[in-house]
């Protein structure tokens, strides 16, 4: 139900379907206030306060799943507000590397990249900003997709960045043994990095600045932002410096989503395949891995991961999924190859659809696809025996398994 001539909900049609990712409800509003919006589940789904413009909902407008949620946020700041659509990625781009300009001056910066989206873009625009003076490594932490750390050097050499590769697998992986919990896993890899970075960041002379490709979703899923939300995991990219490091922190895109750093990077004539990479976390396979991590599990996990990322391309399914993978389970099942038994291991592949990964359903693949998926993992790779698909969406669940 929708109340009439409500300017909050002009243009949104009744059955416009919104996300919710909490089971709280308000079962009575304030005498002053006007139910606006109602589900069939939930009474109080949007209200106002008589006399005042103020407004309440109880869903998230701001996510993919609300169809018409960027329809509300934009009634509610031009129409009710009445602030100017100002915003273009053009715009960001002019505005961010002028500040960037000024902020850092004729200082160096040092940048981790990733071979993602989010730290190339960050890296073109503090190249555009400070040219020279940036500095990029790229690490190879042992917990990259097969292959990835050479072809990402590779993807680099025509951009016009200044990029060093650093291989560091040996380390993070001594780092990580024995660990099993996921929080201390991530830790551990945050930490390394730290230690990586400052060891390379030595070998430039002044360096001033650490600059970083977090992005809005990491803050919120990271920290508290604003109010008593709760942290759902640390990022390597949040929370600060170590003072040894006497860094100072620049994050040119740290109040965007995924989408919005895509527009950006559009604008700034970035490809359109690195462009539309799937996202992968910043601690690669580790939290892929779940337990503790051994290089046979990293080498098992590369091989499924990329029989079915490869797979997704060669079915013209990978530009219809938002992010992908394969996560190898601490579980043991019984199976039969040839004549004879076996005891290995179960992996799961995962494949979301979202905008902005603050929530995503799970993608529903043809089942000739997953089928030839299945049985090309279990005949090509030693050590797994099972393959199962997860059709979980978020929320409740996230998006990675760790």
């Amino acid at each position: 139900m929708i109340k009439d001539a409500e300017p909050l909900f002009e243009n949104i049609k009744e059955n416009s379907q919104v996300w919710m990712s909490h089971s709280d409800t308000i079962k009575d509003l304030p005498e002053n206030a006007v139910r606006l919006a109602s589900t069939s589940d939930v009474l109080n789904a949007a209200y106002r306060i008589e006399g005042e413009e103020t407004f309440a909902i109880q869903f998230h407008p701001e996510v993919y799943h609300s169809t018409d949620g960027k329809q509300l946020l934009e009634n509610f700041l031009v129409k009710i507000a009445g602030t100017k659509q100002t915003w273009t990625p053009g715009a960001f781009v002019d505005i961010t590397v002028s500040e960037l300009k000024e902020k850092i001056g004729n200082d160096k910066v040092v940048l981790g990249l990733s071979g993602g989206v989010d730290s190339t873009v960050a890296a073109v625009l503090l190249n555009k900003a400070i040219g020279e003076n940036l500095y990029c490594i790229f690490v190879n932490n042992g917990l990259l997709r097969k292959n990835e750390f050479e072809s990402v050097l590779d993807q680099y050499k025509h951009m016009g960045l200044n990029v060093k590769g650093v291989d560091a697998s040996a380390r993070f992986l001594d780092a990580l043994k024995g660990l099993s919990d996921p929080e201390e896993k991530r830790k551990s890899i945050g930490n390394t990095f730290i230690e990586v970075f400052d060891d390379e960041a030595h070998h430039i002379k002044n360096v001033t600045f650490l600059a970083q490709g977090t992005i809005y979703p990491d803050v919120i899923e990271s920290v508290s932002v604003n109010g008593p939300s709760v942290t759902i995991k640390s990022h390597h990219n949040v929370g600060g410096l170590p003072d040894f490091m006497k860094l100072k922190v620049v994050e040119p895109l740290r109040m965007l989503f995924k989408d919005e750093v895509r527009r950006v990077g559009k604008e700034l004539g970035i490809d359109k395949e690195l462009l539309g990479r799937h996202p992968f976390p910043g601690p690669g396979l580790a939290i892929r891995i779940l337990g503790d991590i051994t290089a046979e599990k990293v080498r098992i996990l590369q091989e499924v991961d990329h029989i079915f990322i490869q797979g997704l391309r060669d079915w013209m399914l990978y530009d219809k999924v938002w992010q992908a993978g394969a996560i190898l389970l601490p579980v043991q099942s019984v199976g039969v190859m040839g004549d004879e038994r076996t005891y290995e291991q179960v992996v799961a592949l995962r494949a979301v659809e979202s905008t902005d990964g603050m929530t995503a359903d799970w993608v529903n693949l043809p089942y000739e696809f997953l089928q030839k998926t299945s049985n090309t993992i279990i005949n090509r790779v030693k050590g797994v025996n099972r393959v199962v698909y997860d059709i979980s969406s978020k929320p409740p669940a996230t998006i990675e398994w760790e």
